[in-house]
């Protein structure tokens, strides 16, 4: 007799469970998905451009830095 697999309940499904069982019931056991699915996704698509912003403004605020250190190091060896 082969063993049936259990399914893979993951963290994020916890978490979804913990906020409203219902909605989670209905997305796993229903296979339904909640309305809004192209808003949700959008917001995906904002949230993943901010991020890239914000790593790319600590790179550029590194680089001042270096750049304010390296203008001191001329400055004070230039005499």
């Amino acid at each position: 007799m082969a063993r049936q697999r259990l399914p893979i309940i993951r963290a994020s499904e916890m978490g979804e469970y913990v906020y409203c069982a219902r909605a989670w019931w209905l997305r796993r056991v229903e296979g339904r998905e909640p309305a809004g699915r192209e808003r949700r996704e959008f917001g995906v698509a904002l949230h993943n451009r901010h991020g890239r912003a914000v790593a790319g403004s600590r790179a550029l605020l590194v680089l001042g830095g270096l750049l304010a250190l390296a203008a001191l190091a001329l400055m004070l060896l230039g005499r």
